[in-house]
């Protein structure tokens, strides 16, 4: 087990060294000049030669690259263009809202959409799981925002049952009061498009040896499928899962811009609107060392959650 990791942690860095070359040279060829976007369009050639001096624009293509790779490894990005604030300490300071929004969101939409997946399983080809086929596919073609409109205009404003939006400081405030309503939110919006794919992993499993084994055995159609099969059921879940964490907190910009939450999926927006390039360099980085983490961790939930893989 030591060895893998320490071989997958190992194997990581040639992968960062790409990401980090990719993110320097689109920025500096494909973003355009920095200092004219930092500088604006009133401002005069010396303004101008002067923000690329402070930014090292004039020194050369390596010496630029040198500075972004120590930015990289100190994760010191410098500070935002447009608020001044250091782009580590902006994120630590979006990073709790975030995660207090998308963590209970995930926990939630996975363990009903599993539930969902393994009972419309248990019913398959009846008249049940048809109707909830149907009702899913019709759900999943209605927008995003079709459910933050109406949410917002029905529980929200007309029937007062949440606040429309906002935000606190404490955690227990936030979680109690403002969170639930763009919880509830996402949660319809992924419950379809989830459950159909949960499902059909699960239906991958009922037809395997082991499954009519355990029918031969006389064991209850419940335990089959919500032991023996949903056991097998979770290893695709799990990447699916493991795969959409680090994407999940830049997918929920619309209920963090909506529902007026300060995290990291606003910030992001607001970065790409102004042109913030420290951000969204920090962003771009950040996204793929989370990723290539938590493939890893998929990797060691699949050693606990079966132990007859083999990690190698």
């Amino acid at each position: 087990m030591h060895a893998y990791v320490a071989r997958r942690l190992w194997q990581m860095l040639p992968t960062m060294a790409g990401v980090i070359l990719l993110v320097f040279f689109l920025f500096n060829w494909v973003g355009g000049d920095p200092a004219y976007v930092l500088a604006g369009l009133m401002s005069s050639q010396e303004q101008i030669e002067s923000i690329r001096s402070a930014l090292g624009l004039n020194e050369p293509l390596y010496v630029q690259l040198w500075i972004f790779v120590k930015q990289v490894a100190t994760f010191n990005f410098g500070a935002s263009w447009t608020t001044g604030e250091p782009v580590a300490q902006l994120f630590a300071s979006r990073l709790p809202a975030s995660l207090t929004l998308m963590l209970p969101l995930l926990v939630i939409e996975t363990v009903v959409c599993l539930v969902l997946a393994v009972g419309l399983s248990w019913v398959r080809g009846s008249r049940l799981d048809r109707s909830v086929m149907v009702f899913f596919t019709l759900l999943m073609s209605v927008s995003i925002l079709v459910f933050i409109i109406l949410g917002q205009y029905l529980l929200a404003y007309r029937w007062g049952l949440f606040p429309v939006q906002g935000w606190g400081d404490g955690l227990w405030k936030n979680l109690s009061t403002y969170a639930p309503l763009p919880i509830l939110l996402g949660l319809l919006v992924g419950v379809a498009p989830h459950t159909r794919l949960f499902r059909t992993f699960v239906l991958d499993e009922v037809d395997q040896d082991y499954v009519r084994t355990a029918r031969a055995k006389g064991l209850s159609e419940g335990r089959v499928m919500f032991v023996h099969v949903l056991r097998n059921a979770l290893i695709p879940v799990i990447t699916f899962v493991i795969s959409n964490i680090p994407g999940l907190l830049l997918g929920a910009f619309l209920l963090e811009r909506f529902f007026g939450i300060p995290g990291v999926g606003r910030e992001i927006i607001l970065a790409v609107e102004r042109s913030d390039f420290p951000v969204i360099k920090a962003v771009t980085v950040y996204v793929a060392l989370a990723t290539m983490v938590f493939n890893l961790v998929g990797d060691l939930l699949y050693r606990l959650t079966d132990p007859r893989v083999q990690l190698r």
